[in-house]
């Protein structure tokens, strides 16, 4: 581990204003990510921020009827919370889903949504990555690829967004707040906090340097059933293969609203407006599942080992709609 300085901010401004003023500096709080890729050297900040003094570790109702999560809530307290297992089960769902026990006691949210991939060449000093040293190459290309993306996806990067709890949160039109260096305030929505790689897979969020998560907002409730399914290679502490976080609402027979979002597939939390259309004003049935399920992979291109996802993407979502649709 390379040698830095560190401090303690005193408030949400000082901490972007001293990580702005340091390039190379980070913000630290659960550390589950961060440490690790500085063991390996992956990451090597010339100075850490720790936040985890700042009181951003409550969640809160909004008038609208929503909540505000504090980007310091713990990845365990906020699958906990009554009022997340009650109205966003989805968002519960998924966080128990993730990690380990714990890793989920000193997990953030802000951190959450900020990890970084967990591609093999990436954490791989040896191979070439782009993500990790711009313009060196993207090893997973013509390497073992079986984790990697088939949406969204550049001839620079296939990594993939690790995050469930993002994936939930983008079902559920989540904004993040932000804190600015000069002390602004700026909510962005989760569907633009991620970019794709194209051609500078080493920029992976439209932050701004300094730019800090300050909360992330969740919109009152959605109608309908909330699922999360998640397939990996084993029943806990790992990454998804393929995962859907579904919230859909039946009436009359009738499927009145349907939102989707997918995990394991792309370069961030991916969502497709053109499967859930197919859904509207459709009575639940393979016939419609196996629609939506083409619209979803819809332009996506396997890179030999991750193949299979295209079908298991699919086959995924059928078993959540199924799920997602069956009388009560």
């Amino acid at each position: 581990m390379k040698a830095f300085t560190f401090e303690r901010a005193e408030s949400a401004a000082d901490a972007a204003r001293a990580v702005a003023a340091r390039p190379g500096a980070k913000f630290i709080a659960g550390g589950t990510n961060l440490l690790d890729l500085m063991k390996l050297e992956v990451e090597k900040p010339v100075h850490l921020v720790d936040i985890n003094r700042l009181p951003l570790a409550v969640t809160e109702e909004t008038e609208e009827g929503g909540l505000r999560i504090g980007a310091l809530v713990r990845n365990s307290d906020l699958a906990a919370d009554p009022r997340v297992r009650k109205r966003y089960g989805v968002l519960s769902r998924a966080l128990l889903a993730g990690a380990s026990g714990q890793l989920r006691n000193k997990a953030t949210t802000g951190g959450n949504l900020l990890q970084r991939t967990r591609c093999y060449y990436f954490y791989d000093l040896s191979k070439p990555c782009n993500k990790r040293e711009p313009g060196s190459g993207c090893a997973a290309l013509g390497g073992f690829n079986r984790m990697h993306a088939i949406l969204g996806a550049s001839q620079a990067c296939i990594a993939v967004h690790p995050s469930d709890m993002a994936v939930a949160m983008r079902a559920l039109d989540a904004r993040v707040e932000t804190v600015m260096p000069d002390g602004r305030a700026e909510t962005i929505p989760i569907a633009h906090l991620h970019r794709l790689p194209g051609n500078t897979p080493e920029v992976e969020t439209v932050l701004k340097p300094g730019q800090m998560i300050t909360a992330v907002t969740l919109p009152p409730p959605p109608r309908g059933v909330q699922i999360y399914r998640k397939v990996r290679d084993r029943a806990s502490y790992a990454f998804a293969l393929v995962s859907v976080a579904a919230v859909v609402d039946v009436e009359g027979g009738k499927v009145r609203s349907a939102r989707m979002a997918f995990g394991g597939l792309a370069p961030k939390p991916w969502r497709s407006t053109r499967a859930e259309e197919a859904l509207i004003g459709e009575a639940p049935g393979e016939a419609v599942f196996a629609k939506a399920g083409e619209e979803v992979v819809s332009g996506a291109h396997g890179h030999g080992d991750n193949d299979f996802k295209v079908a298991l993407v699919q086959r995924t979502l059928s078993a959540a709609l199924s799920t997602a649709t069956q009388p009560a």
